[in-house]
């Protein structure tokens, strides 16, 4: 009788979590790193707006949020919204986890998803159905020395993988740089983001088997591993960097791959007489400006949610552009919505927008749950070839065998569901 009564209360207790006395609903919503700083601040005038949603919120660390989040799906406490990281998306969609979104965004006036960059938008599709919303997006691309560059005769950046070795060897040869590009071995991004420019997937079959040993990323590997033969890149991870900013600034590389957040570092760390010595660029492909991965956040709303339709609101109204204007303001992360970067604040900065024109090129990393640990094999793999105990069609091989194996289970599951490939 007692587990009974106990069972009971517990079972009002978790009502009671999606509506307050008051009647208002209580949506759940985990946000982590700086974001959730940032979006505390922006829930007032959301609440205003929709004075019958509370909203409560979590802030958490990003290094333990995903463990959190599988933690609280095992216990069946997940909250209504999360930003979740694009690559968890297709993780969580095989769980079961997320509410499919579909149809609310159908429903909802004036939500234009074709407004969205098409990768950034794609990341959140599984299977043809949309689970995420993007809510801020990233990529990579080449930060350079345009001064040092302008002093050898590369006065324009190069669009193509031929070009930009050229301007490499020439700032190199003429002691302008220590090295031409700065590629931290223990990093598997500048990689990844030259191998999504060949067109062929990185997993084939659905994503049953690794495609490494593809003439496309063959083609990667050798042109990544000549850099760092040809002395054009040092053969180091980041930890032997004292600091990338500084060194960047002294001139021991030219170009270096990141991401937005380094606008601000460099304009921050850098000396006020190189403010305008370095710029960015879109990122070269093997034939001219070339694709890249995209980054970044989208909501999600978990179907266990007792709150849909108060997260959904939330979700919608974090999505439009003047929150995703406001979000840049507080934090400088970039909008996913073209319509967002109407703002001054970016369409006046030609940092920024190199990001907004690449952009338009990012495309997913691959939708498997696996990614995260192809992608950190794909880094040792390389970081082996570079230090010279692989040949390009070696790592291509082994990169192969051990995706093939990381794969394993997802192979088995497909074929035990009788399911047709993604």
């Amino acid at each position: 009788m007692r587990g009974r009564i106990a069972a009971c209360v517990l079972a009002l207790v978790a009502l009671a979590g999606c509506a307050r006395d008051d009647g208002r609903q209580v949506v759940q919503f985990w946000a982590m790193g700086q974001e959730g700083e940032a979006v505390a601040r922006m829930l007032p005038e959301f609440e205003r707006r929709h004075p019958g949603i509370e909203v409560r919120l979590q802030q958490l660390p990003w290094t333990a949020a995903h463990e959190k989040l599988l933690t609280a799906f095992a216990g069946d406490a997940l909250p209504d919204v999360v930003p979740m990281g694009n690559t968890w998306i297709a993780e969580f969609a095989a769980l079961d986890a997320l509410e499919p979104l579909d149809a609310r965004i159908a429903a909802h006036p004036g939500f234009d998803a074709a407004d969205f960059y098409a990768g950034a938008w794609d990341s959140g599709v599984i299977d043809g159905k949309a689970y995420a919303v993007p809510w801020y997006v990233e990529t990579r691309l080449p930060y350079y020395r345009r001064d040092l560059l302008a002093k050898v005769g590369v006065g324009s950046p190069p669009r193509d993988w031929e070009a930009w070795r050229a301007a490499m060897r020439a700032v190199r040869d003429a002691g302008a740089s220590e090295f031409g590009i700065l590629l931290p071995t223990n990093e598997f991004e500048p990689l990844l983001n030259l191998a999504v420019q060949q067109g062929e997937p990185l997993l084939r079959d659905g994503g049953r088997y690794g495609n490494f040993r593809s003439a496309g990323f063959r083609r990667t590997l050798a042109f990544y591993k000549s850099l760092f033969d040809e002395g054009l890149a040092p053969r180091v991870d980041n930890t032997r960097i004292s600091n990338v900013w500084n060194e960047f600034g002294r001139g021991m590389y030219s170009y270096y791959i990141s991401g937005p957040w380094n606008i601000a570092e460099f304009r921050k760390r850098l000396p006020p007489a190189l403010a305008d010595a370095w710029a960015t660029m879109a990122l070269p492909g093997p034939d001219g400006p070339g694709a890249s991965v995209i980054g970044g956040t989208s909501f999600v709303v978990f179907r266990s949610s007792r709150s849909k339709d108060a997260a959904w609101a939330l979700v919608a109204w974090l999505s439009e552009p003047r929150q995703q204007r406001e979000l840049h303001r507080l934090v400088g992360d970039l909008p996913p919505r073209r319509s967002a970067w109407r703002d001054p604040a970016l369409s006046g900065d030609a940092n920024a927008m190199a990001f907004r024109a690449q952009l338009e090129r990012a495309v997913p990393a691959p939708k498997v749950p696996e990614w995260e640990r192809i992608a950190q094999d794909m880094r040792i793999v390389a970081e082996q070839m570079v230090a010279g105990r692989l040949s390009v069609d070696q790592a291509a091989a082994e990169l192969d065998r051990r995706a093939d194996a990381i794969l394993a289970k997802r192979r088995w599951m497909l074929d035990q569901q009788g399911a047709t490939p993604r």
